[in-house]
């Protein structure tokens, strides 16, 4: 718009709505570009730690060390589940044999959904480890799992017993020593530590992975 002079008048509606418009379109322009450009950049960093948990939960990981060096010795695979749907399963080979299996596991927490790797030894049973990527559980609380302290009791518990049966559990209170098949609870995060027992015993279940590892201790008896 413009005055009997034929100047602009910059303090318009129109033309405070004209900048306004062409200044978001800009703005749009930037951000969908560089949103494509860093794509293959964000991809790459989700892999490369998706690949460092995998071999942390493993006991493979070395700080410092070439990523991708240390997953070599990681074969992907898959296996296919009660519900026909395919599960990832990941190999840690010592040339031709399988030494470990790392199995992706997830569930409800207290607030949100928790996802994780769960380690077991060639026979099928034997828990190397157990560790999460995401969660949303209480600082100070239920992100207790994330304690190295918490983490290293898993190692060596056995999944099932002499019959198949499952017997893994994060119980209330603190575990015997000598216990092969229980963890000690979590302070103050009864229900996380509830869930963490509850998925963990669904995905090492007929309903997950437990024919496959079931499968391995069968051949690692033979």
């Amino acid at each position: 718009m413009s005055d009997a002079k034929g100047k602009i008048d910059r303090d318009s509606i129109g033309n405070v709505l004209f900048v306004a418009i062409g200044v978001s379109l800009v703005c749009s322009v930037l951000v969908a570009s560089a949103a494509v450009i860093l794509k293959p950049r964000q991809l790459l960093n989700e892999e490369e730690f998706r690949q460092r948990i995998i071999l942390d939960v493993a006991g493979l990981y070395e700080p410092g060390a070439n990523i991708a060096e240390l997953y070599s010795s990681i074969e992907e695979t898959s296996t296919e589940l009660a519900s026909g749907e395919a599960g990832a399963v990941y190999l840690v080979m010592d040339d031709s044999r399988i030494e470990q299996v790392i199995l992706p596991v997830e569930g409800a927490g207290l607030w949100a959904t928790m996802y994780g790797f769960l380690a077991v030894e060639a026979d099928g049973n034997t828990v190397r480890g157990l560790q999460f990527y995401a969660h949303g559980e209480t600082p100070g609380l239920g992100d207790q799992v994330d304690k190295p302290a918490w983490r290293e009791q898993w190692r060596g518990k056995k999944l099932f017993d002499a019959n198949g049966e499952t017997q893994i559990e994060v119980i209330k209170g603190f575990a015997p020593d000598d216990s092969e098949y229980e963890i000690d609870g979590l302070a103050g995060a009864t229900l996380t530590a509830r869930g963490v027992s509850v998925f963990v015993r669904h995905w090492i279940s007929d309903e997950g992975y437990g024919p496959y590892l079931k499968s391995l201790g069968d051949k690692e008896s033979q």
